[in-house]
C-alpha cells in the first residue's frame, strides 16, 4: 500500500496549481525559477524567484521554463515539479519512498512530443505514475459540467500561454483549437504598445499592472485611467505616464480579435445538433485571461452567443484535474500515461 498522495497539476505557463486529493489546492505559485549560473545552484522558485525577474546581477538568471503552454526548457521544469511536489508531499525524506501519482494539465494542441516532455519531466521529478488530461476537458469538470451527457458544451480556456477552444460532447473533445494566443501576448502587446505611444519601456510586472487594471477587449462606457512608470528610451531618465483604458483597447485589439476568430472558427465547424445545445447554454469561459474585462461581451458580439465567466475562472482547470483523480483507471494507458 502507498502513503504518497494522488496529485493533480495544472502546468500552466504563468503558473502551477497543485491540487491533492483529499484536501483541495494546496499550491499556487508562478512558473519562475531562479538559479545561479556560475554554481548550478537552484536559488528560488515561484513567487520568491518571480520577484527576481528583470532584476538579478549577471550570474543570477530568473526564467519562465514554459513558454506558449509547453516546455521550453526541460532542466528548470524538472527542478520547478520536483520543488512544487516535494513541498505537497512532506519533504524530501518522505518523498523519497512514497512517490505519488500524477495527473497533469496540458494544452489540447500539444503534440506528441510535447506530451512526452511533459511525462518525461514530470517522472525525473518523482512521479510513480504520470496522466495527461487536455485543458478543456479539465476546465470543463471543475465548472461542474457533466461533460458525459449527450449534449454540447463549449469551453473558451485562457490561459498564460495558450488559448484552448474546444465542444465538447459524451466525454470527449469533437472540435477544438488551440492558440498561442493569451495572458502572455497581452503583455507583450501592452508593451510594444507603451514603447511605440509613448517611447515608454516597460517590464513584463508594469505590463501585467496594466492589464489587470485598466486592461480592455471592449469599449467601456467610461474610461478609466493608471499612472504608469517606465524609462523613457530618448532620454534614459525614469518618467510616469498616464494611460487611458482606451489606449489599452487600441494595444489588444488585434489579440483580443484572434481570440473571438477562434471561437468562431470552432462554431463553424461544429455539428448542427450541438451548435443548437450552445446556443441554448452559451459559451463558458475559464482561465485567468478571460478575466480580461470585455472579452466575454466581445465574443458575445461577435458570435450572438451568451458569454459567461466560470466563477473561479484561475482555478476550474486545477480543480477538475482534481477531480479526474478519483478515476485514474479510466483514463487508461495510453501513450498519454507511464509508469515506473
Amino acid at each position: 500500500m502507498s502513503f504518497s498522495p494522488d496529485i493533480g497539476i495544472d502546468l500552466g505557463t504563468a503558473s502551477v496549481l497543485v491540487y491533492v486529493k483529499g484536501k483541495g489546492i494546496v499550491l499556487q505559485e508562478p512558473s519562475v525559477v531562479a538559479m545561479d549560473t556560475s554554481t548550478g545552484k537552484l536559488l528560488e522558485v515561484g513567487e520568491q524567484a518571480q520577484r527576481m525577474l528583470g532584476r538579478t546581477p549577471g550570474h543570477i538568471v530568473a526564467v519562465r521554463p514554459l513558454k506558449d503552454g509547453v516546455i521550453s526548457d526541460y532542466d528548470m521544469t524538472e527542478k520547478m515539479l520536483k520543488n512544487f511536489i516535494q513541498r505537497v508531499t512532506g519533504g524530501v525524506g518522505l518523498f523519497r519512498f512514497f512517490k505519488p501519482q500524477i495527473i497533469v494539465c496540458v494544452p489540447s494542441g500539444v503534440t506528441e512530443v510535447e506530451k512526452r516532455a511533459v511525462i518525461d519531466a514530470t517522472m525525473e521529478a518523482g512521479a510513480r505514475d504520470v496522466f495527461l488530461i487536455e485543458e478543456p476537458i479539465a476546465a470543463a469538470i471543475g465548472a461542474g459540467i457533466d461533460i458525459a451527457q449527450p449534449s454540447g458544451s463549449m469551453i473558451v480556456d485562457i490561459g498564460g500561454g495558450t488559448t484552448d477552444v474546444a465542444v465538447i460532447s459524451l466525454g470527449g473533445i469533437v472540435e477544438s483549437t488551440s492558440i498561442k494566443m493569451a495572458g502572455d501576448k497581452f503583455d507583450e502587446a501592452i508593451m510594444k504598445y507603451m514603447k511605440k505611444k509613448h517611447n515608454l519601456l516597460i517590464g513584463e510586472r508594469t505590463a501585467e499592472e496594466i492589464k489587470m487594471n485598466i486592461g480592455s477587449a471592449y469599449h467601456r462606457d467610461k474610461d478609466i485611467y493608471m499612472e504608469v512608470r517606465g524609462r523613457n528610451q530618448l532620454s534614459g531618465l525614469p518618467e510616469i505616464v498616464k494611460v487611458s483604458s482606451k489606449e489599452s483597447l487600441e494595444a489588444l485589439e488585434d489579440s483580443v480579435v484572434q481570440i473571438a476568430d477562434a471561437v468562431h472558427s470552432v462554431l463553424e465547424r461544429t455539428p448542427p445538433e450541438l451548435s443548437a445545445d450552445i446556443s441554448d447554454k452559451g459559451i463558458l469561459m475559464t482561465g485567468g485571461g478571460s478575466l480580461l474585462w470585455g472579452l466575454d461581451k466581445l465574443i458575445e458580439a461577435r458570435t450572438g452567443i451568451k458569454v459567461y465567466i466560470a466563477e473561479e475562472a484561475i482555478s476550474c482547470v486545477v480543480k477538475g484535474t482534481g477531480e479526474s483523480l478519483k478515476s485514474l483507471k479510466h483514463l487508461g494507458r495510453s501513450t498519454n500515461s507511464r509508469r515506473r
